[in-house]
């Protein structure tokens, strides 16, 4: 569907919802961490939908647009981490898990919300209107989508790996928690080689369709 718009139109298209998909993941996990007691991202304003707050340069700006411009048909991104200080939890493991898990659960709930707003879009007669809502709708589902299944991925530093890290017996969670120093060697290659496509490409091509199906598509 994308395919037919012009590089300018897909920067405008994509921008807001890149940049919204990214800074919410962070928000996300400030805000649980605060609600386990750890109130640190909020003393440093970062808990905030501001995108200004949250840019990191190469993650929020720089890699995605490289990746829309070369018409890869694959887009993410990071934004900066939000501060996080475990000692302020009283159960540690278990709030890290539950802040882990907050940052794809809002990239969940923000493909919902682009794909009502889709649906909006497509229940609309007046295509000047319609048609950027249905675009929009679609750039958010993917991004949000994307961003959900990579954090998910058990790669140190990556959410999922922190909440299998919670699973684990404490030595075992040490010894596994090593890795993340090379974790994100990792992920580079695992996109550079195109196995990270091939490995979400069939849990992407489902989820797409339940959202399409959800905006009406």
């Amino acid at each position: 569907m994308m395919e037919e718009l012009t590089l300018v139109q897909r920067v405008v298209v994509w921008s807001l919802p890149v940049v919204f998909a990214i800074t919410g993941h962070e928000v996300a996990h400030g805000w649980m961490a605060k609600r386990y007691g750890d109130k640190t991202a909020e003393r440093e304003g970062r808990l905030t939908l501001n995108p200004l707050r949250h840019i990191d340069p190469l993650g929020t700006i720089i890699i995605p647009g490289l990746l829309l411009i070369t018409f890869t048909g694959f887009i993410f991104g990071w934004a900066k981490p939000v501060p996080i200080d475990a000692r302020n939890f009283k159960q540690p493991k278990k709030a890290m898990m539950m802040v882990a898990l907050a940052g794809p659960l809002a990239n969940l709930c923000m493909a919902i919300a682009w794909a009502l707003l889709a649906r909006i879009g497509v229940a609309l007669e007046f295509e000047f209107v319609s048609m950027p809502l249905i675009y929009s709708g679609v750039a958010g589902i993917t991004i949000n989508l994307v961003l959900m299944m990579i954090n998910l991925l058990p790669i140190p530093p990556l959410d999922g790996s922190r909440v299998l890290s919670g699973l684990l017996p404490d030595y075992w969670a040490w010894r596994y928690n090593q890795f993340e120093r090379y974790g994100f060697i990792v992920l580079l290659i695992l996109l550079a080689t195109d196995v990270l496509s091939f490995l979400l490409a069939y849990p992407m091509f489902y989820a797409q369709q339940l959202f399409f199906t959800l905006a009406g598509m």
